[in-house]
């Protein structure tokens, strides 16, 4: 069974249908946002953010910051933020895939790992969740198993 709570990921810099709920998971907030969205401070990274390589961030981001956090607390406290629209997390970078990533995928192959959530990049649907989040390291990304029905 699916859990029924839907979350997406995108970018500071996507334009959003109202039925979503911007909530910043970035340390810091673009200059010129319009107001009205949240802040989750739970899902910041570090201060070493910008400092450290790409599997050196995600080791960080997993060990210092996701590994100490309740999956379903933290699904709870977004639901209660979004205010009965669907928690869009959101940090600087661009929405399609690349070589920069993201730890909103990081968020996405967490909350797919321990609570079977299939959480999307917002107008990226087509490439994925968790493991295929498009904003995964490319040299992590494994591409989405698509389930053929008979």
């Amino acid at each position: 069974m699916k859990p029924s709570v839907i979350i997406t990921t995108s970018s500071w810099y996507t334009t959003l249908p109202d039925t979503h709920c911007r909530i910043g998971i970035s340390r810091a907030t673009p200059r010129g946002q319009p107001g009205g969205y949240r802040r989750y401070a739970a899902l910041f990274p570090g201060a070493w953010f910008n400092s450290v390589p790409a599997d050196e961030y995600v080791r960080r981001y997993q060990e210092e910051v996701l590994s100490r956090l309740d999956p379903q607390k933290t699904i709870d406290e977004l639901v209660a933020l979004a205010s009965g629209r669907i928690p869009a997390l959101l940090c600087f970078e661009a929405p399609e895939p690349g070589d920069d990533f993201c730890h909103r995928a990081l968020v996405s192959c967490w909350l797919h790992e321990t609570l079977g959530l299939e959480v999307l990049e917002f107008g990226q649907e087509h490439h994925g969740f968790g493991a295929s989040h498009p904003k995964l390291p490319p040299h992590t990304r494994r591409p989405m198993r698509v389930s053929v029905q008979s």
